[in-house]
């Protein structure tokens, strides 16, 4: 399928913008990878009209998928899980354009995972973990038992991720065949959801307390990306600030959860400052290296 396909790139390896190419083949019936495409073909490049081409093509019975993407999207991809499928790209896919060795050396840098990015993807996940643990405590609460359920599975999904990524890995799209090799404790919870032979209600409340103290223990390590953002000021911040730093761009829809939960957990301290209007505080936040 390359031969096929090298008419179409050919031209571009000589342009200086382009930094390399991958190859990846579909190798099952069933291709999540490929988007069950025959062949992806994956162009980096440092400038483009557009961040992201895409650019389908069919010969003799043949599909193909070529995504021209900018260095900058696919770096933003990877450290923020905005499109999972491209770490598996880069390191499955064979290498057949790699100018200074651009694309080997991008694949050592993820196997080391360094740990500035995995502090930012683990606070990324932690927040996901928590609005989806509140949703399920509130289902549960008001008798939504199978919501409840639904979306504590989610939850667990959420938490495996994260526990892929404390271990030094980036979670891949088979992620509890990962998981099972990786973290047993966080796989059982989810065979115990799953498998257990109790009613709904039960399995949901049993597992709720499980997850509670899976989140509570993981937290410190979990938000230290955030908590090293607020550390960076001897005062406190108000909401609109914090939210407005660029570092905590990535997951700013989820900091308010966080930001509660922190403060549950002393890790966060709340002053009240005065308004115009008349018992009426603005809430701040502070960094707390004090917690108990």
């Amino acid at each position: 399928m390359e031969n096929l396909l090298r008419p179409i790139y050919q031209k571009r390896t000589s342009h200086p913008d382009t930094l390399g190419m991958i190859l990846i083949e579909k190798k099952k019936p069933d291709s999540p990878i490929t988007d069950n495409f025959d062949v992806i073909l994956l162009i980096i490049v440092t400038h483009a009209r557009t961040n992201w081409q895409e650019e389908h093509y069919e010969y003799d019975g043949k599909t193909a998928v070529m995504h021209t993407i900018t260095e900058e999207l696919l770096l933003k991809w990877i450290d923020t899980n905005g499109y999972r499928k491209a770490i598996e790209w880069i390191m499955s896919g064979e290498i057949i354009f790699d100018r200074d060795q651009y694309v080997s050396r991008f694949k050592e840098e993820l196997k080391t995972f360094p740990h500035e990015k995995r502090d930012l993807r683990k606070v990324i996940e932690f927040g996901k973990l928590l609005k989806s643990y509140f949703e399920v405590r509130d289902l549960y609460n008001t008798g939504q038992y199978k919501d409840a359920f639904a979306r504590m599975v989610h939850s667990l999904h959420y938490l495996a991720r994260l526990a892929v990524i404390e271990k030094g890995y980036y979670p891949e799209v088979t992620l509890w065949k990962q998981v099972k090799k990786i973290d047993p404790e966080v796989n059982r919870l989810y065979e115990e959801l799953i498998e257990s032979k109790e009613d709904l209600p039960e399995r949901v409340q049993l597992m709720m307390l499980a997850a509670d103290f899976a989140i509570s223990r993981r937290t410190k390590g979990s938000a230290k990306h955030l908590l090293d953002i607020m550390s960076e000021k001897d005062g406190s911040w108000s909401f609109d600030e914090l939210k407005h730093q660029p570092g905590v761009k990535p997951y700013e829809f989820d900091l308010a959860s966080m930001l509660n939960y922190l403060g549950e957990k002393g890790m966060v301290t709340t002053e009240k400052f005065e308004t115009e209007a008349a018992n009426v505080y603005q809430r701040q936040y502070k960094y707390n290296p004090y917690e108990i």
